[in-house]
């Protein structure tokens, strides 16, 4: 059985029909009762869990041999995940962890919530593995403003970078959890190209039969147009010092992790765009 943290989440939500698709026993979990009922109610697995609350981790645990490890973006997002780490050590069961681009560096504040984690499954003495994914594509959905006014306006990055596709990390993620040989493994995920925000939006123009470009804000016009937008200011924050941390370069390297791992090609961008075409036009 493999448990799935972070169940309502874009990972999360692929990694489980990735796994239902694939025939293999998965426990969604969910912090919302709410969610866990639906489930259940549906004839799911699905178990009530806070990484807050490490007495809700035990009963989450049984019966399980692997587990999937995301937590919710946030200040205290390390010392939930460690709750996690701690209880699968008592229980002696597998980690997989979601973590981010160059972790292992701690270039940006994302990156430092997740290192310690990384090291803490390091020195665990359990099977780990850990996955690092660039930038995600599904970011681009949130830009209402391609549809709207054929931009999109996010913070100053001039530099290439190599996007991955959410379904393509839930693949990536199937097949470490179900496979072997993946044990002290770290898998840096990325699409299969790299692009500038500018080569975006040409490849959103082609796709879309019409301009659309790409307005760079600088950090302090961005950090307000996302506080407008109701995020909270630590995610704010976290996100300008991302950008500043590979404004000039550092999130263009391309791997093969996907393919290596997946056997199929990964999602490059154009196709995103025509996938998703929907909330674009």
């Amino acid at each position: 059985m493999i448990l799935v943290t972070g169940a309502s989440g874009n990972v999360g939500t692929a990694l489980l029909a990735r796994l239902h698709a694939d025939g293999v026993a998965a426990r969604a979990a969910y912090r919302d009762p709410r969610a866990t009922a639906e489930v259940t109610g549906s004839g799911g697995r699905a178990v009530t869990l806070d990484l807050a609350e490490p007495d809700t981790l035990g009963p989450a645990l049984q019966g399980v041999e692997t587990v999937f490890l995301i937590g919710a973006t946030g200040p205290d997002q390390t010392a939930h995940e460690l709750n996690m780490v701690e209880a699968a050590r008592a229980a002696g069961v597998r980690v997989v962890k979601l973590s981010v681009w160059r972790a292992d560096e701690g270039l940006s504040p994302i990156a430092r919530l997740h290192r310690p984690v990384e090291e803490a499954l390091v020195a665990s003495g359990l099977p780990w593995t850990i996955l690092q994914p660039n930038f995600y594509l599904q970011n681009f959905l949130r830009q209402s403003s391609v549809r709207e006014a054929g931009e999109f306006m996010l913070p100053l990055i001039t530099a290439p970078i190599s996007f991955v596709d959410v379904g393509d990390i839930a693949r990536a993620a199937a097949r470490v959890l179900t496979g072997d040989g993946h044990d002290g493994r770290v898998y840096d995920l990325t699409g299969p190209e790299a692009l500038t925000y500018a080569e975006a939006a040409e490849a959103f123009s082609g796709v879309l039969g019409r301009p659309v470009r790409y307005v760079g804000l600088p950090d302090h016009e961005a950090r307000a147009a996302m506080l407008s937008r109701g995020m909270p200011e630590f995610h704010v924050d976290a996100l300008i010092e991302v950008a500043r941390a590979y404004r000039d370069g550092g999130a263009e390297t391309v791997t093969s992790a996907v393919p290596d791992l997946t056997g199929r090609a990964a999602l490059g961008f154009a196709d995103f765009v025509r996938e998703n075409r929907r909330f674009f036009e």
